[in-house]
């Protein structure tokens, strides 16, 4: 069982960043993909980026694309997305999650959400005009 726990989100004017962590505790961290997953108010839960298990590899929705960074350090279980130039559309509550690799190829199987097996609780990112 791996438990996760999101920090750094809050409120962020138009054009800011912001750097949100999610530590893992319980379980072997390389063995997990990890995602970022984003959910507005009135919308679906969607896929913001992902890492592969080692870090060389990720992906990103096309709207947050050149803005958002998502990177691990694993010796310390951890997980971060960096938010630049954000927009008020990017206001939501993000969560991250981990996949058990059941699928080796790093494709879109791991931007599905019912892919993944682990969430965090999800941290809250306003951005403001």
């Amino acid at each position: 069982q791996v438990q996760l726990v999101e920090s750094g989100g809050g409120l962020v004017q138009d054009g800011g960043s912001l750097r949100l962590s999610c530590v893992a505790s319980e379980g072997t961290f390389s063995n997990y993909v990890m995602g970022w997953f984003r959910q507005a108010p009135g919308k679906e839960r969607e896929f913001v980026g992902n890492i592969n298990r080692d870090g060389a590899a990720t992906y990103y929705a096309d709207s947050v694309k050149g803005r958002f960074t998502v990177s691990r350090d694993n010796a310390k279980n951890t997980v971060y997305i960096i938010m630049n130039n954000l927009k008020r559309e990017d206001t939501a509550v993000y969560s991250c999650a981990a996949a058990v690799v059941r699928q080796l190829a790093f494709d879109t199987y791991y931007m599905v959400p019912s892919n993944y097996d682990y969430w965090g609780q999800g941290t809250q990112v306003t951005v403001s005009s």
